[in-house]
């Protein structure tokens, strides 16, 4: 008696995204395995622990493989060993570069060599991410920093162009290569309240204003401060050391505020004092180490300040925009264009940073 036998042969590389994700998450086999066991996965299949086991093994060693791809993006789009769908590779890749929040700001603003690397142990415990999930999210900070830190042109294209990373991973991947390229402090217990996205909004706003890609030179990069541009700021210095110039400035802004802000009074007696710190934040920014505190500087000389006076969020907004606008209106003071790009900045930063 003949049996008949149907045979289908395909090529195309079968990915589990739950399996990827555990891959990804740092977890053995084995441990893999207990986890899909508990999702109740046997039940939906009918199948035995033996072939679980073997699934995963499967799926793991596929992902090792493809690994050496996703290291350069471009690469797993341009082979043909694996068939893997267009869809299916923007998901590799996204996922294997995505990051955990409580990973990236213990090493945000730190410089990613083999210093850092060592102290991955600590934070792996101190955070719960698997130390091998931590080695790859700093392996991956580190590659697409060496990548792009030469580069010309804007920061965030470059990172999508090498790495094809969706809008939002690439610029938060340029907010962490552009902090630790400067070498901007994190992590003091004083900036702990401040979230990742905190940081990463604050240096867009400084990769769009105060780089030297900000001038609109072609050639120039966003790594890099503009180096003339923060010597420029001494110029500001005349807002708090003339001193006619300093209250025709305080009367302007405590006239438009006047009946609008619920700290008058506290800003009107206050104002010399607030003003001195937000002009001397920039004008200290030629030297490495001021630039490195900046977010500090913000922190300890106004934010402090404010909310030991009671001030809310639309308090600090109102005065701000009133503060810079007021500028605008000194006849005497000459640097209108330098003051709307040091404090269209400054401000930005200041709002997000100001947590009710």
């Amino acid at each position: 008696m003949a049996n008949e036998l149907d045979v289908f042969v395909g090529n195309t590389t079968l990915i589990d995204e739950e399996v990827y994700q555990l891959w990804l998450d740092g977890y053995s086999v084995s441990d893999a395995v207990n986890i899909r066991l508990k999702s109740g996965i046997l039940d939906q299949t009918g199948a035995g622990a033996d072939v679980l086991e073997s699934d995963t093994m499967d799926h793991y060693r596929t992902f090792q493989m493809i690994e050496r791809l996703l290291h350069y993006p471009p690469k797993l789009v341009q082979q043909l060993l694996f068939q893997i769908p267009p869809y299916k590779q923007s998901m590799l890749i996204e996922r294997y570069y995505a990051f955990e929040e409580a990973f990236v700001r213990e090493v945000l603003g730190k410089k990613l060599s083999k210093g850092t690397k060592k102290d991955l142990d600590d934070i792996s415990a101190k955070t719960g991410v698997t130390l091998k999930s931590c080695r790859r999210q700093f392996d991956n900070f580190k590659r697409v920093f060496k990548v792009v830190e030469e580069m010309r042109g804007a920061l965030v294209e470059n990172i999508q162009q090498n790495f094809l990373l969706s809008d939002k991973l690439a610029r938060d991947y340029a907010a962490i290569v552009f902090l630790a390229n400067s070498r901007f402090e994190t992590g003091k217990k004083k900036l702990q309240y401040l979230t990742f996205e905190d940081f990463a909004t604050c240096a867009e706003h400084l990769i769009q204003n105060w780089t030297l890609g900000a001038v609109d030179i072609a050639d120039d990069m966003d790594m890099d401060l503009d180096k003339e541009f923060l010597q420029d700021l001494k110029d500001l210095k005349i807002l708090i050391t003339d001193k006619d110039l300093l209250d025709h400035h305080k009367s302007l802004v405590c006239t438009s505020l006047r009946g609008k802000i619920s700290v008058f009074h506290e800003m009107d007696s206050n104002f010399k004092t607030l003003s001195r710190s937000l002009v001397n934040i920039g004008t200290s920014l030629t030297h490495n180490k001021d630039v490195r505190d900046f977010f500090i500087d913000l922190v300890e000389k106004f934010i402090e300040p404010c909310k030991a006076a009671g001030w809310s969020l639309t308090d600090v907004q109102l005065f701000l925009n009133q503060y810079i606008a007021s500028a605008r209106a000194l006849d005497a003071f000459k640097q209108q264009a330098l003051w709307e790009r040091y404090m269209g900045t400054l401000r930005n930063c200041l709002l997000k940073m100001y947590h009710n």
